[in-house]
């Protein structure tokens, strides 16, 4: 299996990269600089979902929509597997493993991530399951169990500099991807 995920890696002249992490860790923010800085395609899930109607129920309890990962799925598989994809979202284990070149997982300190929780106007519910998923390192886990743990990078995300530091690093490691797989940046 990991010989022909590699080779699907290998194919393709772009890498792809997923931005994952708590909701309120910064996801969106880092992936729309990060493709304004690269030119690469920013996929937010949330978006795809509800621009193409990726709906199977809805939670009373967390007050949101349930995800029909199937057809997310189906919606970017295309781009997927063409490359240069940043995309963003909470979940990591529904995805097909061999999308993803590396992971990076936002963390947030708690006490950043609950005011950014409550300016978003989540019910205390939602606040407190996304708070206990942060301190205990759910999606973190998740994104460890789901994908080679070699790819997965925990990035912090409380402040601007957090941010600027981020986008740094992860510009770094995809001029170091186009060197080491001979592809050209700019192609």
């Amino acid at each position: 299996k990991q010989w022909y995920q590699r080779r699907v890696r290998e194919r393709r002249k772009h890498p792809n990269i997923l931005i994952t992490g708590t909701p309120g860790t910064g996801k969106t923010k880092l992936a729309t600089r990060l493709a304004e800085l690269t030119k690469m395609k920013h996929i937010n899930v949330g978006s795809v979902a509800a621009e193409n109607e990726c709906y199977d129920g809805y939670d009373e309890n967390l007050d949101c929509k349930v995800l029909d990962e199937d057809k997310i799925l189906n919606c970017i598989e295309s781009d997927m597997q063409k490359g240069n994809n940043i995309v963003d979202y909470h979940g990591s284990d529904f995805f097909d493993e061999d999308w993803f070149d590396i992971v990076f997982c936002l963390r947030a300190e708690i006490e950043v991530l609950n005011k950014r929780l409550e300016e978003r106007g989540y019910n205390d519910n939602k606040v407190k399951n996304n708070l206990e998923s942060e301190i205990f390192q759910v999606l973190l886990e998740e994104a460890r169990e789901s994908y080679d743990p070699d790819i997965v990078h925990e990035l912090t995300s409380n402040t601007e500099p957090d941010v600027e530091a981020n986008l740094q690093r992860i510009t770094t490691w995809i001029r170091s991807w186009h060197s080491d797989n001979d592809t050209d940046v700019d192609r």
